[in-house]
């Protein structure tokens, strides 16, 4: 069942207080304008005016200011869009005013040419409108300013100094915050801000001493703060990495706001406290990737919405914010019990998602049968498959198995998802799909195809995959693993000082996953754009200092080399395939001749067939034919690694 929003005012406890307080000033206001109008005193038939109609211009004012929820909320959050209800309130008093005048003449005066209606002045009329919204606006200002108002602020002795990083909203908030709460033990000593309007300029007596580039190190050197806040949530990876740089150089320590995602789901706790310390995703110098999710996802709403893999790390977060654009069933699908019990969980306490939307199953994408029965059971009409395995060196070792849950097993969900009519299909696919050189890799294409072969066979459904880089806190990324290394103090491993990586945020990716299936109109492969490859050896070095730590001296990092097929560069396109570009930021089309349904049928009997057998080797080979098939050249059968292991 969706979620319908309450149709009732709300007030508060607090709304008595302040609706005797509008309907004096109304009254009041009423009053200014005939008194401003009539320099010498009031005539008589408008002083009868002004009484007679005092009482129900007061009382019917209260009454749309109710129904327009002016009340709900108290006077000292007031913010811009509750100054525009009040204004947009008293003008529709001011009309109504006017029009309850002319229709029901309340006073008139007798005449020579029989009793004439006295109405009111076009001056009266302009001068209470303004005077109504000067004193409602103003009453709620100046609330909000004793609110906010430092009373008597004086840091604690023990307080550590901080430097706050941006002087827009965030910076604000923050500098608010401390100002009001001397228990949090810090002491504002400045701004630094790249605004070229707010330099020299103070914020709430709090300075702005400079900018984040070429004066950062000199207001460090000077100021010498015991920590600094970057508290600019929406800034670029370039600056933060700027910022961090400059303090880990001094020893200061540095902590950030959350990111625009993280506040999203966050709680209802304050700015300040909501800081963490800086992580390597805050640093990678990529621009984030900024959608409104119930903007982009709102094909979504009112759906039912299949996720596979929901308990991963991408069909996890696929979940998330899947639910928050109220679908009309959210199924959660995963053969790892864990896992899905914990993405349960989570969502079924979030207070966006209501429990009787989401429904937990727990089987496996490989067995046919068992796929139509939930399909049979739940009727999805979207559905991300997002289930696989992602681990290349694990797969290298079980080459069987990763064809066998990412081919086999995409092809199952596609053929299902195509027989009973779902009406969008979206793969979740890698960049390791690109020419590839391991037996993952090979798995991820082959799982392409499928969906490829599938579009041309259901045209009643829509097919599309979307491929993308390495994931930052995904399971297949390699930055927990640094992490786990650094933890025990070394060493850190990298297979090549050469080798980069492409890499996106999870919130990013799956937010661009979601855009991308609203633009699925059948057969696309659509392709994030990742920014900049990064230095998987800066990587490592920027992970090292972000801990506290010094590379080479603290932390030792050492060159393993690489395993076997592991590219020192990643792409995101194969030869064969040509970017085009979409409506959509960031993502783009890999444009490219469609192989013919019956050959990837025959090819997929083949692979099934080795699969069922447990033939690695002839699965090497016969992958490596694909691959040639697919760019119309001979590729030697090594191109595809086969660990000897396994």
């Amino acid at each position: 069942m969706r979620r319908v929003r309450s149709a009732t005012v709300p007030l508060h406890r607090h709304s008595i207080p302040q609706i005797l307080v509008d309907g004096v000033l109304v009254a009041l206001s009423y009053w200014l304008a005939f008194w401003l109008r009539f320099d010498n005193g009031i005539s008589p038939p408008y002083e009868e005016l002004l009484r007679d109609t005092l009482p129900w211009v007061v009382g019917g004012s209260l009454v749309v200011f109710v129904v327009s929820r002016m009340y709900g909320k108290w006077w000292r959050y007031a913010g811009q869009r509750d100054l525009l209800v009040v204004v947009r309130s008293v003008v529709l008093v001011t009309l109504a005013l006017v029009a309850a005048v002319a229709v029901l003449h309340p006073v008139t005066r007798p005449t020579t040419e029989g009793d004439v209606s006295v109405g009111l002045p076009s001056s009266v009329i302009a001068l209470f409108m303004l005077i109504a919204i000067a004193l409602m606006c103003g009453v709620r200002l100046l609330a909000r300013m004793l609110h906010e108002r430092p009373r008597g602020f004086r840091a604690r002795a023990d307080a550590r100094t901080v430097l706050i990083v941006g002087a827009g909203d965030g910076g604000r908030l923050v500098l608010r915050e401390i100002l009001r709460n001397r228990d949090l033990g810090l002491n504002p000593v400045g701004f630094v801000d790249d605004d070229p309007t707010k330099r020299r300029i103070r914020v709430e007596g709090v300075p702005v001493l400079g900018n984040t580039q070429e004066e950062f190190p000199r207001v460090l050197d000077e100021v010498e703060p015991d920590e600094v806040i970057i508290a600019i949530p929406s800034a670029p990876g370039t600056l933060r990495g700027r910022v961090v740089g400059a303090c880990r150089r001094r020893g200061i320590p540095i902590r950030t706001l959350p990111t625009v995602f993280e506040l999203l789901q966050g709680g209802g706790s304050t700015y300040v406290r909501q800081v963490r310390d800086v992580q390597v995703e805050d640093v990678l110098g990529r621009e984030p990737v900024r959608f409104e999710i119930d903007r982009v996802g709102r094909y979504l709403d009112g759906e039912v919405v299949l996720v596979t893999g929901a308990g991963g790390s991408i069909g996890a977060e696929l979940c998330r914010q899947i639910a928050r654009v109220a679908p009309r069933k959210l199924i959660l699908l995963d053969h790892a019990e864990d896992n899905l019990f914990r993405i349960q969980r989570e969502l079924e306490d979030d207070r966006h998602v209501h429990p009787s939307t989401l429904a937990a199953v727990l089987a496996d994408c490989k067995e046919e049968e068992r796929m139509r029965e939930v399909f049979g059971e739940h009727h999805p009409t979207i559905v991300f498959h997002a289930a696989a395995y992602k681990h290349v060196g694990l797969m290298e070792l079980n080459p069987v198995e990763a064809v066998r849950n990412n081919a086999l097993a995409t092809r199952v969900m596609a053929r299902v998802g195509g027989d009973l009519g779902v009406r969008t299909f979206v793969l979740v696919s890698t960049d390791k799909a690109v020419t590839p050189a391991t037996v993952m890799g090979a798995s991820k294409a082959l799982a392409e195809w499928a969906v490829e072969e599938a579009g041309a066979r259901y045209p009643g459904t829509s097919f599309a995959t979307v491929r993308f880089g390495n994931v930052l806190g995904s399971s297949g990324s390699v930055v927990p693993i640094f992490r786990a290394q650094i933890a025990k103090g070394g060493p850190v491993t990298i297979t090549d000082p050469a080798m980069t990586r492409y890499f996106m945020t999870i919130p990013e990716a799956v937010q661009l996953v979601i855009r991308s299936g609203s633009l699925a109109k059948g057969g696309e492969v659509f392709v994030l754009e990742m920014g900049d490859p990064v230095s998987i050896m800066q990587l490592a070095r920027d992970m090292i200092e972000l801990s506290g730590l010094r590379p080479e001296e603290d932390i030792a990092i050492e060159v393993v080399g690489r395993r076997p097929g592991e590219k020192v560069h990643e792409d995101l396109f194969n030869p064969y395939e040509r970017p085009q570009a979409t409506p959509a930021e960031k993502i783009q089309i890999a444009e490219r001749e469609p192989l013919a349904p019956e050959v990837v049928h025959a090819m997929f009997a083949e692979i099934g067939l080795l699969v069922l057998e447990g033939d690695a080797a002839g699965l090497a080979r016969k992958v490596t034919e694909l691959s040639a098939l697919r760019s119309g050249s001979h590729v030697d059968a090594a191109a595809v690694s086969v660990d000897p292991r396994a």
